[in-house]
């Protein structure tokens, strides 16, 4: 039954997407983030993202989509990054074994570079904020009541055989769209889908601390400390995260504790000390193939890990960091051009937040760039610990903010009457002042 409704919606979906092809580019976030067919009982051996990828590039062709497509930086450097990869592949020192991960990222660049080009008007960035938001968010709200209902006793696990079935992935990628719940809260104008947002971040919470990840909660942290740190109520916040946070974290058991205190004691942990052993053996891959590296996910191999460093080989796991798996897999200079596509949105989301007129309302790139910087910080941190350099979401988001930065801020030339609503940071603390009618000068 799963399958033959999975089987409708595509369908359905892929007929709409010949005629308007973003509807394509919606179907194709969804499956890449939330992998539906992985949940259902079998899909008849169909290779469903790739048809859902065919039949959109062909529709954006077809109906002159492409000829709409602007270079631009992030553009770029998401081509650069496919680039180097083709180069480092061809370089690989066990081609077979990269060509797996290979393949699975450059897909995922070519999602990303194609969401940059589409999601040109606010309504089609929203439509893939609320995409990346619920795809997420369902793992939270899954996670959150497996955590209750197991009084916390167990990890919280993603959907098995895909990118996030590892409980410190699933809580990274949760922790990255909290600020994105908290900018469509702000967004949304029925007082039930505010709720409805408000009640997905504390679920959000709550799932993040029952994948008992260290890394998952460090980026909580993080992120209520970027919060506190850019918001002007900072006693409100304080207050806010203490009603949220301490009766969770007092609901946890004591191994969660236990856990967590470990995080100050890295050094004698055998887990830690294993991805230290790894992030050496990766460097040292680097430095022994410093523009290529050694292809990716090649630094895995025990083999070829024993001749770089027969005496961490052993200990040495996953790198289990964004940063060091790029390293080792693309080189020294995969890893900087790496590096400038994150630095190019850090920077995006800066000028974003600037946008709009002296004295007119903030436009909805500046509240999108306040939020979507905090999600890029976040992320930033969590994946230092995580390998999710091939996750769809963080390239998601940051094709977002190169959309959200195209789209022209509407002129208060021209005589309008605009409704202003809350401001953003009201917006960031769940306040919405009523609106009020503004005549344009």
């Amino acid at each position: 039954m799963r399958d033959a409704l999975l089987l409708a919606v595509i369908a359905g979906g892929l007929l709409a997407a010949l005629r308007y092809p973003f509807v394509g580019m919606i179907l194709w976030a969804w499956f890449s983030l939330m992998t539906p067919q992985q949940m259902a009982y079998g899909t008849l051996g169909i290779q469903l993202n790739l048809v859902i990828a065919a039949v959109t590039i062909g529709a954006i062709i077809l109906r002159g989509e492409a000829a709409k497509f602007r270079f631009d930086s992030t553009t770029f450097w998401l081509s650069m990054v496919a680039g180097w990869l083709f180069v480092s592949q061809a370089n690989s020192l066990d081609p077979a074994n990269s060509a797996i991960y290979f393949d699975r990222f450059i897909k995922t660049l070519i999602f990303a570079i194609l969401c940059t080009q589409m999601a040109n008007t606010k309504l089609r960035v929203h439509a893939l904020v609320w995409t990346l938001v619920l795809s997420i968010g369902f793992f939270a709200a899954k996670g959150a009541l497996f955590t209750l209902m197991t009084l916390g006793r167990y990890h919280v696990q993603g959907v098995p055989t895909t990118i996030l079935e590892d409980n410190n992935h699933l809580g990274i990628a949760i922790a990255t769209i909290l600020p994105m719940i908290l900018y469509l809260r702000g967004e949304v104008a029925k007082p039930l889908l505010r709720n409805a947002m408000s009640a997905l971040l504390l679920m959000s919470i709550f799932a993040i601390l029952g994948t008992q990840s260290r890394g998952a909660f460090i980026s909580l942290v993080v992120f209520g400390g970027f919060f506190w740190l850019r918001s002007r109520h900072k006693l409100a916040i304080i207050a806010a995260g203490a009603l949220a946070l301490l009766p969770a974290i007092a609901f946890m058991p004591s191994s969660w504790t236990e856990r967590m205190t470990t995080i100050a004691e890295a050094d004698k942990d055998d887990s830690f000390m294993g991805r230290v052993d790894a992030w050496v053996i990766n460097t040292k891959f680097a430095l022994e193939h410093p523009l290529t590296g050694a292809g990716l996910r090649n630094p895995y191999q025990q083999a070829l890990a024993e001749k770089i460093d027969p005496i961490r080989a052993p200990r040495a796991r996953a790198a289990h960091s964004i940063y060091f798996e790029m390293l080792g897999g693309a080189g020294f200079v995969g890893l900087f051009i790496y590096l400038a596509l994150l630095a190019n949105a850090f920077l995006k989301t800066a000028t974003l937040q600037k946008a709009g007129i002296p004295g007119a309302p903030p436009p909805w790139q500046s509240r999108f760039g306040y939020f979507a910087q905090m999600s890029l910080v976040v992320f930033c941190v969590g994946g230092a610990s995580t390998s999710l350099e091939m996750w769809d979401g963080y390239l998601l988001l940051i094709a977002l903010i190169a959309s959200a930065s195209r789209i022209k801020v509407a002129s208060t030339g021209s005589a309008r009457t605009e409704v202003r609503r809350s401001s953003w940071r009201s917006a960031a603390r769940g306040g919405v002042s009523k609106p009020v009618l503004r005549q344009a000068s």
